[in-house]
């Protein structure tokens, strides 16, 4: 039998790794193609403005990347130190995006990195815009091959599973490629990383502009980043209904887990609003339901059932089952009995092999099991239902909060009165970590919700893992909370100290004239002119 602890324990690392890493990923993501916008309208315009702006939203991100950078490599190094057998059973599939994505778009990606912040005096308007241009493709890119890889952890196409090699093995690496489920997954998140990113520009330009300082370059930056943002929240959305619609046709426990649909109800279902779920009793108390929602969203129809959890739990049952007789004949065919009458009983079963390794939490031999043991194995092929429920509802909560700042903020740009509207500039600058709020949950329900599988429905997380000492794990468990905690003291130190500092130690009076042709419509119009007065600079 397993070592729970020790699980649980290799699980908490690579969780607090990811969720520290996902810190930095949307905001490197999204602020590359702010910055492509901002230099764009330089090289078209030769504003300087539009250069310092570059300049200056590019500092912040190479702090970020540089961060993201620290955080992301250790992950990598996990699956061979902490998930050892999750290495060997897969590796020959999930190995081949991972590489993908570090030769050709980590590489790439720091290269033009590189050539952003030393290229400035060194190339032309339009290279140095192509140089932007590459390294924000080259960003997305590497979230590409990284959802890629993660898609298939959801949705394994093209491999299958070989007893001579005892691992998975790429049969098609287009289906890979192309799986439903990793390319939602990454218009999904990119798009919430856009959404990030405007979010963060929007915050800080709102509080330039709540200060009366650096007005000129504040508004267009609030200008590039209201439309990339609202245009940005509007496609998290959309793609968010086909997430959910691509989870319902492929991971249906997830999707009753995340609903706490217990019962399979007449099509179509309804949302539960809210709600206070319990594993235990097998029920959602005081469940408040929206008629029908749950249906549209997950089958995109009025006539298709959406399966409850109990019901998943009885076909999980005679997958159990089956999956005994998959593991006994696979011990045959390892064995001295590799005859063609065992092996046709093996591929009569092998799809249901791994829900046959979820006994192996219980004992060594699956095909031995007993009845208790199969009704254990049935109950943990289901997540815990409370926190995949409450996670999502924080998740959409937070992505329609930002939907109503941007329409908000949009609309009041447009007029030309943002600067005015000082309850909405407070709002943006106190609405900063929403965006991170909705991509962490969203990634807690995206890997949470998959348990008890490391890959759906082929390993278990139970037997994915290293066998290492718990004493180990909780040793660098603390030692990378420690080092990512400083790392993120760091980052919001440096990114307080030259936010405060504002683009003024760049723009070294080019254009002072436009500031004070801002304060001085803003004076004509009756309204105050803070721009005019002073400003000490803090740094």
């Amino acid at each position: 039998m397993l070592d729970s602890t020790m699980i649980e324990l290799s699980r908490w690392q690579f969780a607090m790794t990811a969720m520290y890493h996902f810190l930095f990923v949307p905001l490197t993501l999204g602020l590359a193609w702010i910055l492509v916008i901002m230099e764009s309208v330089y090289v078209m315009t030769g504003r300087e403005i539009y250069r310092d702006m570059t300049k200056f939203w590019g500092k912040l991100f190479g702090i970020n990347f540089a961060l993201g950078v620290t955080t992301g490599l250790t992950m990598e190094f996990q699956f061979g130190t902490n998930w050892a057998y999750y290495s060997h059973y897969v590796g020959d599939v999930f190995g081949a995006p991972l590489a993908i994505e570090g030769l050709m778009a980590f590489f790439l990606e720091s290269t033009f990195i590189g050539l952003f912040f030393l290229g400035w005096e060194r190339l032309s308007k339009r290279q140095h815009l192509t140089v932007t241009f590459l390294m924000s493709l080259a960003s997305n890119l590497s979230a590409l091959w990284i959802l890629v890889a993660n898609g298939w952890m959801q949705n394994p196409v093209g491999a299958e599973f070989s007893y001579e090699t005892m691992r998975m093995e790429m049969t098609n690496f287009m289906e890979v490629i192309v799986n439903p489920v990793a390319q939602v997954k990454f218009v999904h998140t990119v798009a919430a990383g856009y959404v990030t990113a405007s979010m963060f520009v929007l915050g800080i330009s709102s509080w330039y502009m709540l200060k009366g300082r650096d007005l000129a370059f504040a508004k267009r930056s609030f200008s590039v980043a209201i439309g990339f943002g609202l245009a940005g929240i509007l496609s998290v959305i959309l793609l968010g209904d086909e997430s959910g619609y691509e989870v319902g046709d492929v991971q249906k426990v997830k999707l009753a887990a995340i609903e706490a649909e217990w019962h399979s109800e007449p099509a179509p279902a309804g949302f539960t609003i809210v709600g206070f779920p319990s594993n235990e009793d097998e029920e959602t108390h005081g469940a408040i339901k929206i008629p029908w929602l749950l249906g549209l969203i997950a089958t995109r129809s009025l006539d298709t059932e959406v399966k409850g959890l109990k019901d998943l739990m009885v076909d999980h049952e005679i997958r159990i089952r089956s999956g005994m007789i998959a593991y006994e004949y696979l011990q045959r065919l390892r064995g001295d009995q590799d005859t063609p009458e065992n092996r046709a009983v093996f591929e009569d079963h092998k799809d249901d092999l791994g829900y046959g390794l979820l006994l192996k939490r219980y004992i060594d031999d699956p095909s031995q099991a007993t009845e208790e043991q199969i009704r254990m194995a049935v109950k943990d092929s289901i997540p815990e239902v409370a926190p995949l429920f409450w996670s999502f509802r924080v998740m959409v909560a937070a992505g329609f909060w930002m939907l109503g700042l941007m329409i908000f903020g949009f609309y009041f740009n447009a007029k030309r009165v943002i600067q005015e509207k000082r309850w909405l500039l407070r709002l943006f600058l106190w609405s900063i970590p929403v965006p991170w709020i909705a991509a962490e949950t969203g990634w807690f329900v995206a890997e949470f919700g998959r348990q008890p599988w490391a890959i759906g429905e082929v390993l278990p997380t139970s037997i994915a893992a290293s066998s290492l000492a718990p004493s180990d794990l909780i040793i660098s468990l603390s030692a990378f909370i420690l080092f990512y905690t400083v790392l993120l003291i760091i980052e919001m130190y440096l990114m307080f100290k030259f936010g405060r500092q504002g683009p003024s130690s760049l723009h070294t009076g080019r254009y002072h004239h436009e500031e004070a042709a801002t304060a001085s419509r803003s004076t004509t119009a009756g309204g105050p002119a803070p721009a005019l007065a002073p400003q000490k600079r803090q740094d």
